[in-house]
């Protein structure tokens, strides 16, 4: 009896070694893929935040936390900043405010609302520099589509090249409708997937539009609202392509100028390497700080 339990607990132990292997091999590509093209060059870019390099150089001078100070005292620290906290505030409010009204209204039995669903998902796929271009000429305040249309009721078009508030309106409102369907998508594929039961039971009670609304279907909605704020912001806060061909981070030199945007231009522009890094280190803190606090929240809602 006892050597049949021993023999017993060596076939189960040789099962859950067998079963780590297998998850071992299974997750070793990844690990080292990540390893290698994502928290290497992470730790290399934190490293590199302490060195004072022109990336033309082939010599790096060791600078200790000067890079740091000199971007907390910069006069253009908290325009660029500020730029980013408005842009990242109404891209992910518009994209997820929009494509939950859209998921909505698509999700109803109406004619044409499968061309419909693939023309808003379609300008997704499309990349930023070509959106960017396109909207070049809508936005253009002499001939674009925008001044024609303002034109026939009598108004003139605001100077959206050379306003930085309206600059960052258009390039806020590009980056919008071109994310608009990845929102739109992943809200849509959830609430087909919503019980329908409650949604008849509180129409059956007399609930209205409004409170089955907040009451029924976004509480369900709520793990996928959470998944959309954390990607969303990370995709709004990396947005390069589109500010690039439209403003060039301007008007009046940092109009539209984000953090992203301030990476690549003393990388790459002003050839300040090490600084740069700084910039992009500090993003990445900013960025895990609110990926904390977003987590933090959803655990709390869940513990409700």
């Amino acid at each position: 009896m006892t050597e049949s339990v021993v023999n017993l607990r060596r076939k189960a132990q040789r099962a859950k070694r067998r079963e780590w292997w297998l998850a071992a091999a299974l997750l070793a590509p990844n690990l080292i893929l990540l390893s290698v093209f994502t928290y290497r060059p992470l730790i290399d870019n934190i490293r590199l935040s302490f060195f004072d390099w022109n990336i033309s150089s082939t010599t790096s001078t060791f600078v200790g936390f000067a890079n740091y100070q000199e971007w907390f005292s910069r006069e253009d620290t908290k325009t660029i900043v500020s730029n980013t906290l408005i842009f990242t505030l109404f891209a992910v409010a518009g994209s997820m405010l929009l494509g939950l009204a859209l998921a909505m209204l698509l999700d109803q039995q109406l004619k044409g609302r499968n061309f419909t669903r693939s023309a808003v998902f379609a300008p997704f796929a499309i990349s930023g520099a070509a959106i960017g271009v396109a909207f070049q000429f809508i936005f253009d305040p002499n001939y674009g589509l925008i001044q024609d249309l303002l034109q026939r009721v009598g108004f003139d078009s605001p100077d959206f090249y050379g306003q930085p508030k309206w600059a960052m309106f258009m390039v806020t409102f590009t980056f919008v409708w071109k994310n608009l369907g990845y929102t739109f998508v992943i809200y849509l594929a959830a609430m087909q997937g919503l019980s329908k039961d409650l949604e008849e039971a509180s129409a059956i009670d007399g609930a209205s539009w409004w409170t089955r609304l907040t009451k029924v279907t976004l509480p369900q909605l709520r793990p996928t609202t959470f998944f959309l704020s954390i990607t969303v912001t990370l995709n709004s806060v990396q947005v390069f392509d589109i500010i690039n061909v439209m403003t060039r981070g301007g008007p009046q030199g940092d109009g539209t100028m984000t953090l992203v945007f301030q990476v690549y231009e003393e990388t790459f522009r002003n050839f300040r390497a090490g600084y740069g890094a700084t910039v992009a280190t500090i993003l990445f803190l900013i960025l895990l700080l609110i990926t904390l606090i977003q987590v933090r929240y959803m655990d709390k809602g869940n513990a409700r």
